[in-house]
């Protein structure tokens, strides 16, 4: 075989295998399994068992491991992306359920539901940092693009804690509406989005201030108003728009990210939960946990192009970066 022909086999190779730039992961609660989706073709390339009960998934920055809250085994499960093989554990509290990424990709802050603690673990050397008291049923993560504030939700305390990221110190309590699931900073850092599932609205907080700017919410034509459940939330780079979750509403509220007005909502499967953008943002992820399918946005368009069938009901989802 000549060298042209040697480079013209791989280059077919590459070609036809899928970029780990196009892998999307989705936890399937019941189904104790993520399935892997090709961001390109919008379909199924697998399903791969990660422990029981997986809720929250995160992919490092570099996207070279793949973190997954395996709820019912009370740890984080890390993954090669490409291999779907565990690489390592790292310690948690009893049921953790959702956990952020520092930016740097080091360390990972973990809320865990039962203990009313967030666990902060080293990423390199598996070892935990801190555990810091917060309110009652932790359960939303976020952290401020530069990597200095992280929020943590307290369900049953109907709190965002506003924590150091180095001293691990909570800086500042903000009183939510009742249930908060999520917390979401735009890139800008100018806005908090703090999501409350039943008291059926979204909390626009200022970071700088620890203010509550506004309270979004949500009014669907034939949808009672405790179906209306905002939960997962999404900004899109630029600020100008915020997508949420609303749960049994089987809908996705597109709002304005500069007036934070509603502007439309998209129908969706069953019992939506979280979000997740392609990198270039082209295409938004949503996990439909009682159709067990994800539904593809198109963001460009605002419209709904497919619904691909996973595992038994989804909730996290997560796109490997670039």
């Amino acid at each position: 075989m000549t060298r042209l022909s040697i480079f013209s086999a791989l280059a077919l190779l590459l070609a036809a295998a899928p970029a780990l730039a196009n892998r999307v992961f989705v936890s399937n609660e019941r189904g104790n399994d993520v399935t892997v989706l090709d961001s390109d073709t919008l379909e199924v390339i697998g399903h791969y068992p990660v422990g029981a009960r997986p809720r929250g998934i995160a992919i490092s920055p570099d996207g070279k491991e793949l973190y997954v809250c395996a709820s019912d085994d009370d740890l984080v499960r890390v993954f090669d992306p490409q291999t779907m093989q565990e690489t390592h554990t790292l310690p948690s509290g009893p049921d953790p359920e959702l956990f952020v990424l520092h930016p740097s990709g080091n360390p990972l802050y973990i809320a865990n539901e039962d203990d009313n603690l967030v666990t902060v673990v080293d990423t390199k050397t598996h070892k935990v940092l801190a555990e810091i008291p917060v309110g009652v049923e932790p359960e939303g993560m976020g952290i401020s693009p530069d990597g200095k504030v992280v929020i943590n939700t307290s369900e049953t305390t109907n709190m965002a804690h506003f924590i150091d990221s180095e001293s691990f110190e909570i800086v500042a309590n903000v009183l939510v509406d009742s249930r908060p699931r999520f917390a979401q900073y735009n890139d800008q850092g100018t806005k908090l989005y703090v999501s409350s599932e039943i008291g059926g609205s979204v909390s626009v907080i200022d970071p700088a201030t620890q203010q509550i700017t506004k309270k979004i919410g949500f009014e669907i034509p034939g949808v009672l108003p405790e179906a209306i459940q905002p939960v997962g939330v999404r900004v899109t780079a630029d600020g100008k728009r915020v997508f949420v979750a609303l749960g049994p509403a089987n809908r996705v509220a597109v709002i304005d990210g500069e007036t934070d007005e509603v502007l439309e909502y998209l129908l969706v499967g069953q019992r939506v939960w979280q979000l997740g953008f392609t990198p270039d943002q082209k295409y938004l992820f949503t996990t439909n946990g009682n159709s067990n399918d994800v539904s593809v946005i198109d963001v460009a368009t605002m419209k709904v192009v497919k619904s691909i069938p996973v595992g038994q009901q989804p909730w996290g989802v997560v796109v490997a970066p670039n």
